[in-house]
Formats: C-alpha cells, structure tokens, sequence
C-alpha cells in the first residue's frame, strides 16, 4: 500500500471517527467518509485487547492484504477504517476477507456488476 493510501495522523483517524458512518460486523467495524480525492485512503486500528503485538499485527496484515485484493472494485474518494473485534484475533484469512467485502458491499461502496461476484479473486 502506497504512503497516500494510508490514514496515518491521529487527528484524521478523529475527523473520521467524527464524520463518519458506521458499518460493523462480527469481525470488524468500518468507518467510511468521504474525502474530496481521486484514491481511497485506508487506516487500520487494532487494540490491545485483542492480543499481543504478535497477534496485532496478524490482524492488520489480514485486513490490508484483504483490503488490497479488493481495492479495483470499490469507489474512489472514500477514507477508510477498520477496527477489529476481539473475533478478528481467531479468525482466518477468509473470514477476514469475507468480513471485509460484506462491510463495504454494506455500505455501498462496491461498483456495478461486483455486487454478485461471490466467488474469491486469488490470482494477485
């Protein structure tokens, strides 16, 4: 993920927080708003109540990885974060990955003609 796709600064992660809506699931909650922009932006926020650093940093892995391989089929101009559950800590690559897709199919952010593809992209 290149640098001008991540939400880094602690008062963006704020703005969105504030402004944002709210979509969540078992696994993960989303925060989508709007950014103005020609590209999405992502940011990824695991507590410490989900695991030690190891465990931590598995979750955020799984979520940008899964977050990447679906990137072509969601609008732009949109700023993202997802926040894991205490779930997210036993979960898998394809429970995340189902997690993901099923929060922004919720907030209809997938293009047209992606909406009815269930089956899994592994090709990249």
């Amino acid at each position: 993920m290149k640098k001008e796709e991540k939400v880094r600064k602690n008062a963006h992660f704020r703005y969105i927080y504030r402004k944002g809506k709210a979509i969540n699931n078992d696994l993960l909650v989303l925060y989508i708003v709007k950014n103005g922009k020609n590209i999405n932006r992502v940011g990824i926020s695991v507590s410490k109540k989900i695991g030690k650093s190891v465990v931590r940093n598995r979750v955020k892995r799984l979520i940008r990885e899964c977050f990447r391989k679906n990137k072509d089929s969601i609008k732009k101009g949109y700023d993202f974060i997802f926040i894991a559950r205490k779930k997210s800590a036993m979960a898998n690559y394809y429970d995340i990955y189902d997690s993901v897709k099923n929060l922004i199919n919720k907030g209809g952010l997938l293009k047209e003609g992606e909406k009815d593809e269930k089956n899994i992209d592994f090709s990249n």
